[in-house]
């Protein structure tokens, strides 16, 4: 089975998934080799306007142009994606007839041109996802009954393993034509049924319940109930004999059914006259095997939520990834968001591969591991590594002029600051992004503001205009990132500014003039308090890895019980 090429660290894409996925490394390897991963999550969005990638929404609820950019065209059926149709169908085989027949359907419509786009990279996922390998994808039953047919398609109608149903939530408000809608739909399926990784996992009793259920006692005060051993199945030759004057069509083998009675775990109702029944003892039991319908995982009210709107909550991932990979298994996430998925895979032991368009989401996930793992050995840092994003002078000046405010988001990121999405400068607000800190033994909210500059010709009128918004906003420090030097009469008006004092004692420039440069190759840094409480992000809880525990793997023989 091929290796993966990149065993040494995890891996955070910037970047369409698709190409992530097609492309190749410097050494001329595939990106992700053929066969190298052992459980895929993922979460494709759809109706992108209204929640992908959304996280700094403004107070009114508005969303910015800016915020929809990396996917506009995904959902709309247009000359992209009719290409995308012809493509996929070209290509010929299963997937190119179900593409055929959703276009007879739903004919030229938004539906046909999102199924356009996730088919090739389902199909890419397949050939990344090992023999034992599994796929879990996350989406709503608006898409759920277009999407199976299309999985169906890609890995198989015998490889569908359950279609999960997920309560995200209690039923909220009144539906006056319909019933409260409060759940998802997760697929899952295996690369081969034949040989797919499965851990079974367990929920606890329900104490009043197991009450009832486990109603007898043995004379020691041991908790049982009486079970039937008698085969559901009729048509079972090698099962069917006789067994203490019964002849029955048995769940066991007669060497089995002999052990445990001579255990005295049999035992026969009615005084020797009834069936006999098996003794399960509650206390032998691992729990309730957890089911195809889970309403038991909701985002804890606590430190877990980020603010991103379509946040999973962790236990839901953890039950996916405890169920379907162990300790060292590498699992892929190709449209990570917030990175729910990296976060459980980093504390769950398992290696790890993030994708995700948009820088935005880039800078979230590291400040989200950082706080999750600031204690971690070696640093969490060290750990993974972030491709895509520009590293040098001439990867940012491209990224500038493709796409102004992923360059924002991308410069923002280098000093972890927030970006203020939706505040446009020609009303003349003049903030890119902030951050918000607590200085120790304080309640009081204290900023820094930042303006990010991505063109050419910067002058003295920029500092004063930074200046104008420092007073305005009433913050303790404003920040300028540009690609150009600043000349000596903007460094002169960024001195005349004076300093912020903290309550240590320590001063730090009021105005600052960092530049992209000096960034990149840590010559320069933003000059902050140190001993602060940031508030900049919703700071993720402290997580420490921990073991997955060993469950054990359900039993396959015809003798299963």
């Amino acid at each position: 089975m091929p290796a993966d090429p990149h065993p040494e660290k995890n891996k955070l894409y910037y970047g369409d998934n698709l190409a992530v996925l097609r492309g190749r490394d410097s050494n001329g390897l595939p990106n992700i080799a053929d066969q190298s991963v052992d459980l895929i999550y993922l979460d494709p969005p759809f109706n992108s306007r209204q929640d992908y990638n959304v996280l700094f929404a403004e107070k009114d609820g508005a969303r910015s142009a800016s915020q929809i950019t990396a996917f506009k065209d995904t959902w709309e059926w247009n000359e992209e994606a009719a290409l995308a149709y012809e493509q996929v169908v070209e290509a010929g085989g299963r997937v190119a007839e179900a593409m055929r027949a959703f276009r007879t359907l739903l004919g030229g419509s938004d539906m046909l041109a999102y199924l356009a786009m996730m088919a090739p990279r389902l199909v890419e996922l397949r050939r990344v996802l090992k023999e034992t390998g599994s796929i879990y994808l996350h989406c709503d039953p608006t898409a759920s009954h277009y999407l199976k047919l299309l999985m169906d398609a890609v890995f198989g109608t015998i490889n569908l393993r359950n279609e999960i149903i997920w309560r995200r939530s209690h039923p909220k408000g009144q539906a006056f034509t319909r019933f409260a809608r409060n759940h998802d739909v997760i697929l899952y399926y295996a690369k081969n049924a034949a040989t797919v990784q499965w851990n079974q996992l367990h929920t606890d009793h329900d104490p009043g319940r197991a009450a009832q259920q486990y109603a007898l006692r043995d004379p020691d005060g041991r908790a049982y109930q009486l079970t039937s051993l008698l085969n559901p199945n009729p048509n079972r030759p090698n099962l069917t004999y006789e067994f203490l004057g019964k002849t029955k069509v048995w769940r066991w083998t007669r060497d089995r059914m002999q052990a445990a009675y001579d255990r005295g775990l049999i035992v026969v109702p009615r005084d020797g006259k009834g069936i006999p029944r098996y003794k399960r003892y509650l206390d032998e039991q691992e729990g309730i095997p957890v089911s195809d319908v889970w309403n038991d995982l909701e985002i804890s009210s606590g430190n877990e939520k980020l603010g991103y709107p379509t946040q999973k909550p962790e236990a839901l991932l953890e039950r996916i990834l405890r169920a379907s990979s162990n300790e060292g298994d590498l699992v892929l996430d190709p449209f990570c968001g917030c990175g729910t998925t990296v976060q459980v895979a980093q504390k769950l032991n398992r290696r790890w591969i993030g994708i995700d368009i948009t820088h935005l989401a880039i800078g979230l996930i590291k400040s989200r591991l950082a706080a999750s793992f600031e204690n971690s050995d070696p640093p969490i840092r060290e750990t993974y590594e972030v491709i895509g994003t520009p590293t040098d002078l001439s990867g940012a000046r491209q990224l500038a002029s493709e796409n102004k405010y992923q360059f924002q988001y991308w410069a923002l990121s280098l000093v972890d600051a927030h970006p203020t999405d939706g505040i446009k400068k020609g009303a003349d607000r003049g903030i890119d992004g902030r951050i918000y800190f607590h200085e120790a033994h304080s309640t009081e909210s204290r900023q820094i503001i930042f303006s990010v500059k991505g063109g050419q010709h910067i002058g003295v009128s920029e500092v004063r205009d930074l200046i104008g918004v420092l007073h305005r906003e009433r913050a303790e420090i404003g920040v300028y990132i540009s690609f150009e030097e600043p000349t000596k009469p903007m460094q002169r008006e960024a001195a005349e500014a004076g300093f912020y004092t903290s309550k240590d004692g320590s001063k730090y420039p009021r105005i600052q003039l960092l530049t992209i440069k000096d960034l990149l190759e840590g010559t320069q840094r933003l000059e902050k308090p140190l001993h602060v409480r940031d508030l900049t992000f919703k700071k993720a809880p402290l997580s420490r890895p921990k073991r997955a525990e060993n469950l054990p793997l359900p039993l396959t023989d015809e003798s299963e019980d």
